[in-house]
């Protein structure tokens, strides 16, 4: 079985990047983002009343989350910072350095955008933050 070191890319590790850099391509030069650095997952659901977006922010400082609804379209833009290793689990040792084997987190500034129906009661969208998701309640006209 052969031994792989932290300095050797994994070939899943490989994959992901190329499949980000494949998403990157196809949202074009006309996109309202271009220059952030990563795109939150999403799920959409829909009910006889509301549509719900749901959007995967684990992380993410409420705070640091704007919603915006401009013309047909909800923009979610923000930040999370890197994550930092919490007091607890620092060795009190002399070193308190770590060498980075694997980062797959995403950090820095975000921004998605979703196509809105036209039948979307603008003037009644609210939003939630739960345990790191966005869920944000479109309700229908």
């Amino acid at each position: 079985m052969p031994v792989e070191t932290a300095g050797e890319m994994s070939f899943g590790s490989m994959m992901r990047q190329m499949s980000r850099a494949m998403d990157q391509l196809q949202k074009g030069v006309f996109n309202f983002c271009p220059n952030e650095t990563w795109t939150p997952a999403v799920n959409l659901y829909e009910s006889d009343a509301a549509y719900l977006v749901c959007v995967d922010l684990a992380g993410v400082d409420k705070d640091r989350i704007d919603v915006l609804v401009v013309d047909n379209q909800l923009r979610l833009r923000g930040t999370r910072a890197v994550p930092m290793l919490p007091a607890e689990l620092q060795d009190s040792g002399e070193s308190s350095r770590l060498r980075v084997h694997l980062m797959e987190i995403d950090h820095g500034s975000f921004c998605r955008e979703v196509d809105l129906p036209n039948d979307v009661a603008k003037e009644q969208i609210s939003a939630r933050y739960l345990n790191g998701i966005l869920w944000i309640q479109l309700p229908k006209k």
